[in-house]
């Protein structure tokens, strides 16, 4: 209706400046005819310094206004835009009083992703998950991963919607994220973090005053379109650590401590009429069926990520690049989101940690305590018993998940402490390793341990 508006405004605006050419030029045709002159000093007075050539110049000018102001006119009305005189900053005010501002995610509101189908809902073994998955990365994608490390993401996953995976340069983080997004049949989306970033409109954008539009970034955008989905959405944040994580990811890392009904992430401090339909008062609530997954360097040129990322996160360490193998993937089910929650919350039920194993970890729980002041709390605790449960669904054995989570999310804590307290406290804590667990048990716990007494030294 604006549109139309606007080319009328113009049309009439052309057919004026026209009319006012057409009179000139008959004006100026009228006088010659009528004039005895040769010059225009004869026809207009002797002040004049014009010679004929001038008037015939004039008036082949003035017959041509009118068409060339025709032409254009039409060309204008054709093209549906006006660019000359205030045309462009009309069309802007237009613009900015639609009272649209996030003009991306009302576009995803009026696409068909709420008549999208739903999901295959079919409960699938979480061990034939990890085997699919790892064949069709090594088939598919030609990459290959040790069976270990795809039942640690996987449980990893059913923990916490936070993962940080990290290790060295060119071992697979970022390609295990997008293979998993591959083998859901909904591509993972890659965002690769700033060293700039420092608040949380580096992350979901900020709205600009003069133009009146809120500038969407692509995280919002895929936050809002998973909004619609029923399938499960991988974000990833490339090189997270490059910037600070506790600064541009604080308000997501505070809201992974509500329920997931209440993790509403405040947009705008106030409302307009024509915000997005998901919008409550200027807040959006962060769907469930979304994960982010960061990948993380340790080096120069990163920063040290704390220990209150650390603990809503569950942690993947990847140091060592599998063999190639051969194998065969014929397709499976899809894995919906659905699929995934249904069957995790059943295992969680099920494959509960035992009482003597709960046992030693608080035993080990108290010596930390005692002689390094660590220890965890019930974050931790609750992630320990959800983590061993599903790791024993995808195949494994309940010690080494202990063993794994031990060193990931307890033990990393002595990184902090001074080295040659913990070199010479090292071989006391292997013994009680030894004591309750028995000899040769725990092997990451007892590879780290080394690696932080050579660092000592």
């Amino acid at each position: 209706m604006e549109e139309k508006k606007d080319r009328v405004v113009w049309f009439w605006r052309f057919v004026i400046f026209a009319s006012v050419a057409g009179v000139c030029s008959v004006m100026i045709i009228l006088g010659s005819s009528f004039s005895d002159g040769r010059n225009l000093a004869d026809i207009f007075g002797t002040g004049t310094l014009l010679r004929s050539e001038t008037v015939y110049l004039t008036v082949i000018f003035a017959l041509l206004l009118p068409i060339i102001m025709i032409g254009l006119t039409l060309h204008i009305l054709k093209e549906g835009r006006g660019y000359l005189w205030n045309g462009k900053k009309h069309r802007r005010k237009d613009r900015r009083a639609d009272g649209i501002r996030f003009r991306a995610l009302c576009a995803i509101d009026k696409t068909t992703w709420s008549q999208a189908p739903t999901a295959n809902a079919d409960v699938l073994p979480l061990l034939k998950v990890c085997s699919d998955f790892r064949s069709f990365a090594a088939s598919k994608l030609h990459l290959y991963y040790e069976e270990e490390d795809i039942r640690k993401f996987i449980s990893g996953l059913a923990v916490s919607r936070l993962m940080i995976m990290q290790g060295l340069s060119g071992t697979g983080k970022t390609s295990l994220a997008t293979a998993f997004g591959e083998f859901l049949g909904n591509p993972s989306t890659v965002i690769s973090v700033q060293p700039m970033w420092k608040e949380r409109a580096d992350v979901i954008g900020y709205f600009n005053e003069f133009t009146k539009q809120f500038s969407e970034s692509l995280l919002l955008k895929k936050l809002y379109e998973a909004s619609y989905s029923k399938d499960i959405n991988i974000i990833v944040l490339d090189e997270m650590n490059i910037a600070r994580v506790e600064y541009y990811f604080a308000d997501f890392l505070s809201l992974m401590e509500l329920n997931p009904d209440s993790r509403y992430l405040e947009i705008t401090s106030d409302r307009w009429e024509k915000d997005p339909a998901l919008f409550e008062n200027g807040r959006f609530r962060i769907p469930d069926n979304v994960w982010f997954i960061g990948t993380a360097n340790n080096d120069d040129s990163t920063f040290a990520i704390s220990d209150k990322v650390y603990d809503r996160a569950m942690v993947m360490n990847l140091d060592n690049k599998a063999k190639p193998f051969s194998a065969r993937y014929n397709g499976s089910d899809k894995l919906s989101f659905a699929s995934f929650r249904l069957i995790t919350e059943w295992v969680k039920k099920t494959f509960v940690m035992t009482a003597r194993n709960r046992r030693k970890m608080m035993e080990i729980d108290r010596y930390l305590m005692e002689n390094f002041h660590i220890t965890y709390g019930n974050r931790i605790r609750k992630q320990m018993e959800e983590y061993v449960s599903v790791y024993i669904a995808c195949g494994g054995t309940e010690e080494n998940a202990l063993d794994d989570f031990l060193v990931k999310k307890i033990l990393r804590r002595l990184e902090g402490q001074n080295p040659i307290v913990i070199s010479k406290a090292r071989k006391e804590l292997l013994q009680k390793l030894d004591e309750l667990f028995g000899v040769d048990s725990m092997p990451l716990c007892r590879s780290y341990l080394h690696f932080l007494g050579q660092s000592a030294s």
